[in-house]
């Protein structure tokens, strides 16, 4: 059949969730060295060759797409010939919110993508991304996933509660998404009641709860909404991603600073049958990969951002504002309604009781040492946007 009409085929059989287990795309791919490998010296791996299969959730433009390289570019130069990742865009199998089925289904064998995209399936999915606030950035949150057990809920959650075949790994301590883009100005949390608005995850259910009418959409789909009158306002993520969107083309105001996403982070899956076969080197590969994009993409973001916002504020015409401060006390308050409900489910206890402890231990220290910075810059620079 046509490469067109395989994918619909394996497509289709995420969206039904069909009994049928066909694969569009051939995981692991292994192919031995041969006698090669036999008369290799010591220190070359003997590791069979294999390939991997990654459609990411982010389309082309999208920075989010390069982060998804740079994890897939450090694998292969890691790899050395032996592990590769051949990496896909958004819908080149599937849809966006549809990649952690096809990673479970074997469809493809791995994913990059955020958390919050499958939360449906469970909400304290949201939990290992966009986190209760608790005075907590997404620094402080990789540390709770990589040694403040995190790690472990994770996976008691994917493959204990939810029996999904899968196994992940998270990267990239994103900076606080904006509040958004408005056509209006919103200097109260009244401003925002009634407005029809983009976002995902449990930042949905915080937003609710501040009286706002979401609709939770892939990056993709943001601008065509708000042009037909689905949504009246958005948050995506970033400068960069909302200059590539084209949001300064349709709303005139962004606003700074949030509390609905203050952290979050990038999930990086693999089909757990797959990466149970994989040699341990291979396995170690893939881990510290995540750990290594997490500080490049980091690093890559603080720079494109912050040069796409100056472009956004001095050539796109966009009026800059930071959020207001009883914008930020009614999205504490919408948390803690959230989370007083939410919590009535035992494992979503478990998962914000571990969170809330490492914030208030790592919190404690990291406030107490670190200095105002914003002082510091406001003294060389000037006054922020207000």
């Amino acid at each position: 059949m046509s490469n067109d009409k395989a994918k619909d085929t394996a497509a289709e059989t995420v969206e039904t969730g069909g009994a049928s287990r066909r694969k569009f795309l051939t995981g692991a791919a292994a192919a031995t060295a041969g006698a090669t490998a036999a008369v290799a010296a010591p220190q070359i791996s003997r590791a069979q060759t294999t390939t991997i299969k990654m459609q990411g959730a982010w389309g082309s433009g999208d920075i989010f797409n390069e982060y998804a390289e740079d994890y897939a570019k450090m694998v292969n130069e890691m790899g050395g010939g032996r592990l590769k990742i051949d990496y896909l865009t958004s819908g080149s199998v599937v849809k966006a919110f549809r990649v952690q089925d096809a990673v479970d289904k074997g469809v493809l064998d791995a994913g990059h993508l955020v958390a919050a995209y499958w939360y449906g399936k469970n909400k304290a999915a949201s939990l290992f991304g966009t986190a209760p606030v608790y005075g907590w950035d997404a620094h402080m949150g990789l540390g709770w996933i990589w040694y403040g057990g995190g790690q472990e809920l994770y996976n008691e959650l994917v493959q204990d509660i939810l029996g999904l075949n899968v196994v992940g790994f998270f990267c990239m301590p994103m900076p606080a998404q904006p509040l958004g883009w408005f056509n209006k100005e919103v200097n109260t949390a009244s401003d925002m009641d009634g407005l029809k608005y983009r976002t995902v995850g449990l930042a949905t259910d915080v937003m609710q709860a501040m009286g706002v009418r979401v609709t939770q959409l892939p990056g993709g789909e943001i601008v065509p909404a708000l042009e037909r009158g689905v949504i009246e306002a958005f948050e995506y993520n970033n400068p960069t991603s909302d200059r590539a969107f084209g949001a300064h083309d349709v709303a005139e105001h962004y606003y700074l600073g949030s509390y609905h996403q203050a952290m979050e982070f990038f999930e990086v899956i693999f089909n757990k049958d797959l990466f149970d076969s994989l040699p341990d080197e291979h396995k170690a590969i893939l881990n510290h990969a995540a750990k290594a994009a997490s500080s490049d993409n980091y690093w890559k973001g603080l720079d494109r951002y912050s040069k796409d916002l100056q472009w956004l504020q001095d050539e796109g015409g966009v009026k800059v504002h930071r959020t207001d401060t009883s914008i930020l006390e009614a999205q504490l308050q919408a948390w803690d309604s959230v989370l007083e409900e939410l919590n009535k489910d035992a494992f979503f206890k478990k998962v914000t009781d571990s969170q809330r402890a490492y914030a208030e231990r790592v919190g404690y220290y990291l406030h107490s040492d670190q200095p105002d910075y914003v002082l510091a810059w406001e003294h060389y620079f000037g006054k922020l946007p207000s």
